[in-house]
């Protein structure tokens, strides 16, 4: 049972800090980036480190299929995607790293949503990544994309613990989500 008002001031504080908290911005990479990528990832222990090199190169040569989240002139979100030369209207998402600062914003759907919608992904219905079985914060955002974007989520093991990582990393399930309307994208933008 509670008693007195500190709930009640309590949340109330932080439904004030919460707006003066300003909304991430979210824009395309630029070559300049790629050490604050780079640190942003590192310093999420749930994410595999990428080299320095990996980030710069997704940055530039990858520019219009990743995005960056900016709040306070600092990083804080990263999403990585490509097309596969083989599927046109496939984006693949590589990575997606959020802050912890920046978490409960819908940075991750919305990082995906503004890649979506840019002219290098016009002919995009399908999107797919990989996960591991027990990353539940990137299950729930592909499933929350699948369901906002009323697409279909398909799963299946892809790469194996002992035959793609030789014993290091746990297998990943292949996901693919689609096919999906990309008049639906600004679906993924709100909370």
């Amino acid at each position: 049972m509670i008693y007195g008002n500190t709930v009640l001031h309590d949340a109330d504080a932080l439904r004030r800090s919460a707006v003066r908290t300003p909304k991430a911005s979210i824009r395309a990479p630029r070559g300049t980036d790629g050490a604050a990528i780079w640190a942003l990832i590192r310093a999420q222990p749930s994410l595999d480190d990428n080299s320095l090199y990996c980030n710069l190169l997704q940055a530039t040569h990858f520019a219009p299929t990743c995005a960056l989240a900016e709040q306070d002139d600092k990083v804080v979100g990263w999403v990585s995607a490509y097309i596969p030369p083989e599927q046109p209207d496939t984006l693949f998402v590589w990575q997606v790293c959020v802050d912890r600062a920046a978490r409960g914003q819908g940075l991750g759907r919305r990082l995906i949503a503004d890649v979506l919608s840019r002219p290098a992904c016009r002919h995009v219905s399908m999107l797919e990544c990989t996960i591991t079985d027990d990353n539940e914060p990137s299950w729930s955002l592909f499933r929350s994309i699948a369901r906002r974007l009323g697409a279909q989520l398909q799963q299946a093991e892809h790469f194996l613990r002992d035959a793609h990582f030789a014993g290091q990393h746990d297998s990943e399930f292949a996901v693919r989500i689609g096919p999906f309307d990309p008049g639906r994208f600004t679906r993924l933008t709100g909370q």
